[in-house]
């Protein structure tokens, strides 16, 4: 990650954590206000076409103004475009993997660390490594859920309005800011195009090849385990094993920290709303105010710097994750309990495996986008 430059007035180095060091991270800065604002449009926006049309999987289409929006509308249409095709060849490819593993769990589970391994190795080589990401990600995410699927006929109509979900969320947030993000004072310079797919070391550093076996081991660790004590609430485990994974041990360390620090945050949110407000909940128009609420909390964090913009997207994936749980006030606090059991479980696994396998003490650039 990143260091942040130095004011004349600020000393460079904070303690992470510190009261210095939130204050400096939470402060206002140009532009701040209107992507928060634009995040929450989005989101509400989101919620109510979900709502009133009920379209399935509405946590992940009010994240996906967090994931793709961007400080410039050049990268905010970017992500949009990476996401669109991640999740379309992602979709596609799991279809055609459950051809052959949907009901026989000794070809699944393989096709699912398979998956996961090229996605991950390919986040390292590959110069778009998020759309690499992307789509080994949602082949082994997609895949897990198999066994509690009751037909294949379900199956599919779930994972065709989940790319529904994806597709449109990204499209509203990628609207909103070409609409309402403002152009940069000049043009910023373009970095040279490459003349490879592909990373200069791709086929020569070992170090690509350990981390994707790391993230693939601990993940489908984390997935064997939940399973075999048949506690799937926690899948959460899985999910954050792969993306607090980045290219040395204290970049992932640190990322895991602000990952379940969003966690405990949105979760207390979603627990606060949950048994507060709902009860008292009996339109849209309350549900949309709570939500811009949230939104506007997780927004603020998410347009912060390197340091701590990944908690905000945390805060909001928590609060999404719990409060919608269908088209209708519900007070189940099972998924905010299970929410942040999974991605406990899954930091000290992911910490143990990337202290103690392969360690790598300096970063090397790769590109894991904040999800």
């Amino acid at each position: 990650m990143s260091a942040i430059s130095a004011s004349p007035v600020e000393p460079a180095i904070l303690q992470f954590g510190s009261l210095e060091w939130f204050k400096r991270e939470l402060a206002p800065t140009p532009g701040r206000a209107r992507r928060t604002a634009i995040m929450v449009g989005a989101a509400v926006l989101c919620v109510i076409i979900s709502m009133t049309l009920q379209v399935p999987e509405l946590s992940v289409t009010a994240y996906m103004p967090f994931f793709v929006s961007k400080e410039s509308k050049h990268l905010t249409t970017l992500t949009g475009l990476l996401g669109f095709i991640g999740a379309t060849i992602g979709i596609a490819g799991t279809l055609l993997l459950y051809k052959f593993t949907y009901g026989h769990p000794e070809l699944r589970i393989p096709g699912m660390a398979i998956a996961l391994f090229f996605g991950m190795y390919l986040s390292r080589v590959f110069v778009l490594g998020p759309l690499g990401f992307l789509i080994g990600f949602v082949v082994a995410v997609s895949q897990s859920v198999g066994e509690a699927v009751p037909s294949p006929e379900v199956l599919v109509r779930g994972l065709l309005w989940l790319w529904v979900a994806i597709v449109y969320g990204a499209a509203v947030t990628v609207v909103l800011n070409l609409l309402f993000l403002p152009d940069p004072p000049k043009a910023a310079e373009h970095p040279p195009k490459p003349k490879s797919l592909f990373v200069s070391d791709a086929f020569t550093n070992p170090a690509h090849v350990h981390f994707a076996l790391k993230v693939t081991f601990a993940a489908m660790f984390c997935y064997i385990f939940y399973m075999a004590i048949d506690w799937s609430g926690i899948h959460t485990a899985l999910i954050t094993c792969t993306f607090i994974a980045l290219e040395s041990t204290g970049a992932t360390l640190h990322k895991g920290v602000l990952r379940i620090g969003g966690c405990v945050i949105g979760g207390a949110l979603a627990l606060f709303t949950i048994v507060f407000l709902m009860p008292h909940m009996e339109t849209l128009a309350s549900l949309v105010v709570v939500v811009a609420c949230a939104a506007a909390i997780a927004g603020w964090v998410a347009t912060g710097s390197e340091l701590i913009s990944y908690g905000g997207l945390q805060i909001a994936f928590a609060f999404f994750y719990s409060v919608f749980q269908g088209y209708a006030p519900d007070t189940d606090l099972d998924n905010v309990r299970n929410r942040v059991v999974g991605i406990l479980f899954g930091l000290l696994v992911t910490a143990f495996v990337f202290n103690y396998i392969w360690p790598e003490r300096a970063a090397s650039g790769c590109l894991i986008p904040k999800v």
